[in-house]
C-alpha cells in the first residue's frame, strides 16, 4: 500500500465500521435528547441518484398533569371489564375494613344500651304517643345508599371511568358505615329515652316506680323498651346526611359548582339531596321518635363524616381537577411516565435501525463482509477512500 492509496482492506473496513457504530450509538444515547422529538421527514440521496424516504420519528409533547385543565384530560376508556378487578384488588384492604365496620355496627345493635334513670317527674316530657315510622327503617338504606349509587352508575355509563365509579361507591359506603358505627356507639352509651318512652315502658298506661329510687319499672315488651333507650342521636338522620351529603359533594364536583359564573341552578341541584335528608330528619321529630337535639346531632355527624370521606377520595369541588378522583390522576401520571419511557426507548430504537447491519456474500472476497446500511457510515467511508 503506497502513501496515496487510501483504500481499505476488508479487515480494516470491518474494524472501522464497528468502531464508528460504537461511537454513533454512544452519541445518540448520551447526547441527543430523547424526551421530545420533532417531526422529521428526511430524504437521503443514495448512489445512482435514487432517493429513499426515511422513517418519520414522532413523539408527542408531554405536558405536566398539573398544567392540563380537567376537561382536557383523556386517559382512555377505563371500564369495569378492563380495569375493574385491578382497582378492586388495589383497594382490597379498604373493602375488608368496610366488612369489619358492618360487623361492628351489627354488634352495636345487638348489645343492650345504657338504661338511663327515668323518674316520675321526667315522664312529663316522655308521654308522646307511640306512632309508626313515616320513613321506615328499610327505606333509609335505599335513600342513603342506593339513590346515590344510581347517580354514580349513570355517570359511569356516560364517562366510562371505573376509577370514578369505584371510589364514589367506596367513599359512600365508608361515609354511611362510619356514621352508623359512631351513631350506634353513642346511642348505646347515652341511652337517652325517646319522646314516646312512657308508652313503651307502660303500654297499658299503668305506671310503676321503684319506691326507693323512683326509677321506672317497665313491664312492656323488652325489644320495644330497648329501642326506647336509643333516642340520641338519630340514626335515620345521620345515615341520610352521610349518604346524601356525600352525594351533594359528588354533584358539586361533577357540575363544577364553584366556577364563579353564578349559576344558581347548580346550587339548587347540590342542595336537593340535603333537602331530602332534612325532610327525613323532620319526620323523626314528627313521629315522636326523637327530640330535636337528636336529629341535629345526627345531621351534624353525618355531614362531617361525609365531608371527610369525600375529600379522602376526591379533590375539593373548587379544585381545577375536582371532576375525577385522586386515583384517576395518579393513574394518569403513571401512564404518562410509562409512555415517556416507551417513547424514549422507541426513539432510540429508531435511531439504532439506521445503523443496522446485514451480511452479504461477496464474490470478490472469500468469507463474510459486514455491510452497514447507514448513510452516515457510507459517506464517511467514501471520504476515506477519496
Amino acid at each position: 500500500m503506497n502513501g496515496r492509496d487510501l483504500s481499505l482492506t476488508p479487515e480494516t473496513s470491518v474494524a472501522l465500521r464497528l468502531e464508528i457504530n460504537k461511537r454513533i450509538i454512544s452519541f445518540l444515547f448520551f447526547v441527543v435528547p430523547l424526551s421530545v422529538q420533532k417531526k422529521s421527514d428526511n430524504k437521503i440521496k443514495r448512489e445512482g441518484g435514487v432517493e429513499e424516504e426515511r422513517c418519520r420519528c414522532r413523539e408527542p409533547l408531554i405536558r405536566s398533569v398539573s398544567s392540563i385543565p380537567m376537561a382536557d384530560i383523556q386517559l382512555g376508556v377505563h371500564t369495569i371489564r378492563s380495569h375493574g378487578s385491578k382497582v378492586a384488588k388495589f383497594h382490597m384492604y379498604d373493602w375488608i375494613i368496610l366488612v369489619l365496620l358492618a360487623v361492628t355496627d351489627g354488634l352495636l345493635n345487638i348489645i343492650e344500651p345504657f338504661h338511663r334513670f327515668v323518674g316520675r317527674d321526667m315522664m312529663t316530657d316522655l308521654r308522646y304517643p307511640l306512632k309508626g315510622n313515616t320513613v321506615p327503617f328499610w327505606a333509609v338504606p335505599v335513600i342513603a345508599i342506593l339513590l346515590p349509587m344510581v347517580v354514580f352508575v349513570g355517570i359511569y355509563f356516560k364517562k366510562k371511568n371505573v376509577y370514578d365509579l369505584h371510589h364514589a361507591i367506596l367513599g359512600l359506603l365508608f361515609s354511611v358505615l362510619i356514621t352508623a358505627v359512631i351513631t350506634d356507639a353513642i346511642k348505646d352509651g347515652v341511652g337517652r329515652p325517646r319522646p314516646d318512652f312512657f308508652w313503651r315502658c307502660f303500654p297499658d298506661g299503668k305506671e310503676v316506680y321503684d319506691n326507693v329510687t323512683t326509677d321506672v319499672l317497665c313491664h312492656g315488651e323488652k325489644s320495644v323498651i330497648k329501642e326506647g333507650h336509643k333516642s340520641f342521636p338519630s340514626g335515620h338522620t345521620s345515615w341520610s346526611f352521610a349518604g346524601l351529603g356525600f352525594l351533594s359533594w359528588y354533584l358539586a364536583g361533577k357540575i363544577n359548582l364553584f366556577d364563579r359564573r353564578g349559576h344558581v341552578a347548580k346550587l339548587c341541584l347540590v342542595f336537593l339531596p340535603l333537602l331530602v335528608a332534612a325532610l327525613v330528619a323532620v319526620s323523626r321529630v314528627d313521629d315522636y321518635w326523637h327530640h330535636w337535639q337528636d336529629v341535629f346531632a345526627g345531621g351534624l355527624i353525618g355531614s362531617v363524616v361525609a365531608s371527610f370521606c369525600y375529600l379522602q377520595f376526591f379533590p375539593a369541588p373548587y379544585d381545577v381537577d375536582g371532576f375525577w378522583p385522586h386515583a384517576y390522576f395518579h393513574q394518569l401520571a403513571e401512564a404518562q411516565s410509562s409512555n415517556q419511557v416507551v417513547n424514549n426507548t422507541g426513539s432510540f430504537n429508531m435511531r439504532s435501525t439506521e445503523i443496522e447491519t446485514v451480511y452479504v456474500s461477496s464474490q470478490s472476497h472469500s468469507g463474510t463482509q459486514l455491510r452497514d446500511t447507514s448513510p452516515i457510515l457510507d459517506s464517511m467511508e467514501s471520504g476515506y477512500r477519496r
